[in-house]
């Protein structure tokens, strides 16, 4: 991303660079996990570590934009959900703290972070330089993209002129302006993006017929393919492979104990459990780390 509930290289290097690393493989759609989290206990000397403002708060402001099964979205009481989610939670109460939701659109977290209007951003955010400039991460999971098509589309080797459905403003969308570019420096038509705020509509689009492919984070594209009654198919490898990071303020206070909490959680198991519990443990770390993206 990213970068839902339900939810596709072109004639560039990167088409032939498809890799593997950190890809998940839900060929079935995971139930979801038993909130792991709520199992967590606090440890006084990570909490210690704490802003005094955060740790007299006893809660994190969390920004989620929550359509993006399985990492994090509604469930039917209308809590936020998912494994991304359950990490969240688990890493909050290893801080002996609770957190507070606040549901957004995706590319109005970052910024609020950046300002202080929230303490986090949890929302599979992939960590890039030019995140960097504004925000600093937590990197915890590794992802890369991933295309679906309809069930009926040909594999392609070049985008230019075919409509794929995405998220806007993720890195979907980063991807193909780049090969439409290619595209039109070639003579070709751009690549029609068809472009949604939500992953849960841009998939929709895609098994509506709306557009013949589809592409987003790997995990989510692989349980949307897996959610749609077979009107999607995976369509190539994961590519691009990227850490997921949890977004923190530049420079903030949050940082070290943000990293030093999901490290615990890591090295006592929690982590692969919570992945284990959701099917998506192929892009599990061994080591919480700063800005690797």
């Amino acid at each position: 991303m990213r970068r839902k509930s339900l939810v596709a290289p072109l004639a560039l290097a990167a088409a032939a660079a498809f890799v593997l690393t950190g890809c998940v493989n839900n060929e079935e759609a995971p139930t979801g996990g038993s909130s792991a989290g709520g199992s967590v206990s606090a440890d006084d000397k990570l909490a210690a570590l704490l802003p005094d403002d955060v740790a007299k708060s006893g809660v994190l402001k969390i920004g989620v934009d929550a359509s993006y099964a399985p990492n994090e979205f509604e469930a039917d009481d209308g809590s936020v959900t998912g494994w991304d989610a359950e990490l969240a939670e688990a890493v909050a109460a290893k801080l002996g703290l609770k957190v507070e939701w606040e549901k957004s659109l995706f590319d109005a977290i970052l910024p609020k972070v950046a300002g202080g209007t929230l303490d986090l951003g949890w929302s599979s955010f992939t960590d890039n330089p030019e995140r960097q400039a504004q925000v600093d991460f937590v990197d915890y999971y590794n992802a890369g993209l991933q295309f679906a098509k309809g069930k009926d589309a040909e594999d392609l080797t070049e985008w230019c002129g075919v409509t794929v459905a995405i998220q806007a403003s993720t890195t979907s969308e980063q991807y193909l302006q780049d090969a439409s570019d290619a595209c039109v420096a070639e003579g070709k038509a751009a690549v029609d993006m068809l472009k949604s705020d939500g992953q849960d509509e841009a998939t929709n689009n895609a098994v509506l017929g709306r557009a013949d492919y589809l592409l987003g984070d790997s995990p989510i594209i692989q349980y949307g393919v897996a959610q749609s009654e077979d009107k999607l198919v995976l369509s190539g490898d994961v590519f691009d492979a990227a850490p997921y990071g949890v977004v923190i303020e530049k420079d903030g206070d949050l940082l070290e104990a943000i990293q030093a909490a999901m490290q615990a959680l890591i090295d006592d198991g929690t982590y692969e459990d919570i992945l284990a519990e959701w099917g998506v443990e192929g892009g599990a770390v061994d080591e919480a780390t700063i800005n690797a993206g």
